[in-house]
């Protein structure tokens, strides 16, 4: 039995190698080649895997990208399979007891998910203007992310008090999903030539001003 346990752990954890370098595979190249020019056997090929492991990996092509956009939000198809909430990053927001300093952490991991993931994005979206099912795949990715601020950061803030008055959960989580949007990423360093490092203050110095009570009105103020 304990033999039989040892091989079956061995084989979960090879297949989620399998799995991860397939994920991996596939975002690379979709941002290559473009998600039409992107087949199952091509990156079977570049995996060096067999085209039905690919299958089994995910919900065909259109599955592989929604992966790879998660991945790439992670920092890696391996950190994508640890819940939300016990990354290390989301972990040490969640510990800061001071509400400034955890809108600045939660600012400080923007730049990096917005320079992995954009290039996936720009696949999507280009792969959105002629199929419908990229179109579902698009909303489906916002809609999670919303909801996941939403539920996630927009709650805790609520339930620590610390919002001004006026701005509920859902409230916080909508304004941080547009403050935090690609579309200011792009806009200030891809556009106006702005640093990461600048981008990311006014990231905070902006989710500060909006989420939380003036600084005079706060605890131990």
């Amino acid at each position: 039995m304990s033999r039989r346990r040892y091989d079956a752990t061995r084989r979960r954890q090879q297949a989620a190698r399998t799995r991860a370098h397939i994920v991996e595979v596939a975002g690379w190249l979709f941002v290559e080649r473009g998600y039409t020019g992107t087949t199952i056997p091509a990156i079977a090929g570049e995996a060096g895997v067999a085209v039905e492991t690919v299958y089994r990996s995910a919900s065909g092509k259109s599955g592989l990208l929604a992966d790879a956009v998660q991945a790439a939000v992670a920092g890696g198809a391996e950190r994508a399979e640890v819940p939300v909430t016990e990354r290390p990053a989301i972990r040490r927001i969640d510990e800061e007891t001071d509400p400034v300093r955890q809108l600045q952490l939660y600012a400080a991991t923007q730049p990096g998910i917005w320079s992995r993931v954009g290039p996936l994005l720009r696949v999507l979206d280009a792969a959105a203007n002629s199929d419908d099912s990229m179109v579902r795949l698009r909303e489906h990715i916002a809609d999670e992310r919303r909801q996941g601020l939403r539920h996630g950061l927009g709650r805790m803030l609520e339930q620590r008090g610390v919002l001004r008055n006026g701005v509920t959960a859902e409230r916080a989580g909508d304004i941080v999903y547009a403050v935090c949007g690609q579309a200011n990423y792009l806009a200030l360093v891809a556009d106006c030539g702005w640093t990461e490092a600048a981008y990311e203050s006014w990231l905070a110095e902006t989710l500060i001003a909006a989420l939380l009570p003036p600084a005079s009105d706060r605890p131990g103020a």
